[in-house]
């Protein structure tokens, strides 16, 4: 036997303990180089502040004033959830497939890292990963591998790689110390991805299952975790078939972990996917034209807060709660009366113009090249010129290719060249809807188009066209304010002409009734304005002048420019139903202008109040004379002739008291109406893309035909909702010394001569 000295054991011994102390040594030093950045080769590491607070995106939420969701404004489509409302069949999915040993660990799991690096030198791929729940909170909360966080070292790709890894193991452990393992749970449910624009298992449940989180069953949880591993090759939307075996390989962890039985794996594995997927996208969700308004002055809001205050607020990522003044209940009702009487509308408009295109001139005839035209305005067809030339950008606009376009019997997929699109679309009626409360300003429901997804258009705030008769009011008001006339006066139905140098006009201009026709007899102001009859509000005009009628209409709430000339006794300026409504709101409010409010309040993602929103009131009608026009206006529903009448098929004029104008524009291109009562104040608008898409007939075109039914609609299904209790029928508040001299004098005012006419007659443009 060959006998070793001792020396020589001694001597192998020390070599290794001292290549052991070196290495730990070494490692020891890398770390702290790591986390210190040492010369600058590693790269930062996030500060302590930052992981005492980390940062997530959250998406801002817009919130009814009844508590429900109106959409949101994100980059990531993200919501956080607290753990306890998390169904417990994810979270043991989760444990069984990502981190086993999730409770146990600090962080790191040595066991894991072992395997893993077996899996290396053996080229096993499928020895699965290192990486615990806390290192992958730890990159997706703090991007460990952005440039931000880059060092000099980070431009060797391996390189970069260990150093990331190294920088998650010390945040790891950080985070390990500073918060609770159910904590840091919750953080990574809240920031993981699950594609489709869906960040959070919130988000991520809704879009792939339309359900809470709570709600999750065991296959529906095993397929979220599944999806993980790799969001897009595991999309169960593109990939059903490689997303059901992932689900299927969580459900066998966890039957392996005992979270199910063997049993219940086998059942579990033959079930379909059963998907109700929607995407987080808003084109279809409540209150579209609304929630897009909103963005424009929130990002304004926003910006103001963040100069005045020193914060760096994002609309995107902050997760503001915005509060606003709508009601969910009453925007849902107001879409669907708008959608159900637009669909109407569109058949008869389609039908009126069979065979032929709808855009003409002043005398009936078809526009020429108007489609071209309508082509050459779009900033598409501009990039195209511009990039290709004129000549191969009209080719690539007359080449027909597979689309899906909007139709009012859902969307449908055609072949279709850009053009034919544009002069598909250029035959869709358009419409406008919104509703206030007068008392306070807040605007319930807000309906700007009748898809969004296809008419990004707002027709409530940003579209604005000629009110036509639904104008007059504000003639009336004036004149009756200035004292020019009394509510009780008589005026004779007679042609009125502004003459060339005296009224502001280059030549004679007498305003026509809409039938053409004047009945020479005396007619009281509620009749004269019921049956919107144009003489009458031409006479006030020239009493008044146009000067003195845009400076009511501006303090009442119109804000457009209007054009001072005698012709807007017709409504010749272009207003908003914003401003109408806003406007209209005066009368039934004591003569208090009320400016429209939408948002209440906005908190932080913490529930912190940031700003509180009140009303502005001003008074600027005497609480008589505001009374005195609803009275007159309420002569349009309440009267024989009234333009309104029909409203009474709604059964909305029972026990109740409504004012109403009824409005159409030069050639029928503009139908309009404003209705009232002592708690609601909306207003409708429907027209053509252009003016010169119109009906040709006055019968078809009128306001009371093409607006009056969507209100008449609307109003019924606010009415019939029975928590809406503050929104009950009932008389306009009367004011304690009114007098109605009217009556007192003479009788019934309403009961005199009626001249002839069909009951939705109105007011037109000539």
């Amino acid at each position: 036997m060959i006998q070793l000295k001792p020396g020589k054991y001694r001597r192998h011994i020390l070599l290794m303990w001292r290549t052991v102390a070196i290495g730990l040594g070494l490692f020891v030093f890398y770390i702290i180089a790591v986390n210190y950045n040492f010369l600058w080769l590693f790269g930062g590491m996030p500060d302590l502040k930052t992981l005492e607070n980390p940062k997530s995106e959250i998406a801002s939420e817009l919130i009814s004033e009844d508590g429900k969701s109106l959409g949101k404004y994100l980059v990531e489509n993200r919501s956080p959830v607290e753990i306890s409302e998390i169904s417990p069949n994810l979270i043991n999915a989760l444990l069984a497939t990502e981190d086993t040993r999730f409770i146990g660990h600090s962080g790191i799991d040595p066991r894991s890292l072992i395997r893993v690096a077996k899996g290396v030198v053996t080229a096993n791929a499928s020895s699965g990963g290192g990486s615990t729940l806390t290192q992958q909170v730890a990159k997706n909360l703090f991007n460990t591998r952005s440039e931000e966080y880059e060092g000099t070292l980070g431009k060797i790709p391996v390189v970069r790689l260990v150093i990331a890894k190294t920088k998650e193991w010390i945040l790891s452990i950080i985070l390990e110390r500073k918060y609770t393992k159910q904590e840091i749970m919750q953080m990574y449910l809240n920031t993981v991805s699950f594609g489709n624009n869906a960040y959070g298992v919130k988000v991520a449940a809704k879009t792939y299952f339309d359900k809470d989180v709570s709600a999750l069953n065991i296959p529906e949880s095993a397929l979220l975790v599944g999806m993980l591993q790799n969001p897009t090759i595991y999309n169960p939307m593109r990939f059903p078939q490689n997303a059901t075996n992932r689900r299927n390989t969580v459900l066998a962890q966890m039957a392996r972990y005992e979270y199910i039985t063997e049993e219940d794996f086998n059942q579990l594995k033959e079930k379909p996917l059963d998907l109700h997927f929607r995407m987080g996208d808003h084109s279809d969700g409540p209150a579209p034209y609304f929630w897009q308004s909103m963005r424009g002055y929130l990002k304004s809001w926003v910006k103001m807060y963040n100069e005045e205050n020193g914060t760096d607020l994002n609309l995107y990522t902050s997760g503001l709660r915005i509060y606003t003044t709508i009601d969910s209940r009453m925007q849902a009702y107001q879409e669907e009366a708008l959608t159900r009487h637009m669909k109407e509308q569109q058949k008869i408009f389609s039908e009126h113009w069979k065979g032929r295109n709808p855009w003409i001139d002043d005398s009936g005839r078809e526009i020429p090249g108007f489609i071209n035209t309508a082509v050459r305005r779009l900033p598409y067809f501009t990039v195209l010129k511009n990039k290709l030339g004129e000549e191969e950008a009209w080719k690539v606009m007359k080449k027909p290719y597979k689309m899906k376009v909007f139709s009012w019997d859902g969307e449908k997929e055609v072949v279709m060249s850009p053009i034919d699109s544009i002069k598909y679309y250029k035959r869709f009626l358009r419409a406008g809807m919104m509703a206030m409360d007068p008392r306070n300003g807040h605007v319930k429901a807000w309906v700007g188009g009748v898809n969004f997804k296809y008419f990004q258009y707002d027709h409530v705030k940003q579209g604005k066209r000629q009110p036509g008769s639904t104008f007059k009011p504000f003639v009336y008001v004036s004149g009756l304010d200035k004292n020019f006339i009394t509510p009780c006066e008589k005026v004779m139905d007679t042609p009125v002409t502004f003459h060339a140098g005296q009224d502001d006009v280059n030549e004679d201009y007498t305003p026509k009734n809409s039938n053409g026709e004047y009945s020479e007899q005396p007619l009281t102001l509620r009749q004269a304005l019921g049956k919107s009859v144009n003489s009458v509000s031409a006479y006030i005009m020239k009493m008044v002048k146009a000067n003195t009628v845009v400076e009511y209409a501006h303090k009442l709430g119109i804000t457009s420019e209007l054009p001072a000339t005698p012709a807007l006794c017709l409504g010749t300026g272009d207003v908003s139903v914003y401003e109408m409504v806003s406007a209209y709101c005066s009368f039934v409010n004591g003569g208090y202008k009320t400016e429209p409010i939408t948002i209440l309040r906005i908190e932080d993602k913490h529930g912190q109040l940031l700003q509180e929103f009140h009303e502005k009131q001003s008074q600027e009608l005497s609480e008589n004379m505001a009374y005195n026009m609803l009275y007159l206006m309420r002569g349009a529903v309440e009267d024989p002739g009234g333009t309104a009448g029909r409203l009474r098929q709604y059964g909305v004029t029972e026990g109740n008291e409504i004012a109403a104008k009824t409005g159409t524009s030069q050639n029928h291109s503009d139908g309009w109406f404003m209705g009232m009562t002592h708690n609601l104040v909306t207003g409708v608008w429907v027209g053509g893309e252009d003016r010169s898409i119109h009906y040709r007939t006055l019968a078809l075109g009128q306001g009371g035909r093409v607006a009056m039914p969507a209100w008449g609609a609307f109003m019924q299904k606010v009415y019939n909702d029975q928590t809406l209790v503050q929104y009950r029928k009932g008389p306009f508040k009367r004011p304690e010394a009114y007098v109605n001299e009217c009556t007192t004098a003479t009788g019934d005012s309403t009961d005199v001569y009626t001249p002839p006419a069909k009951s939705d007659d109105e007011g037109v443009l000539f």
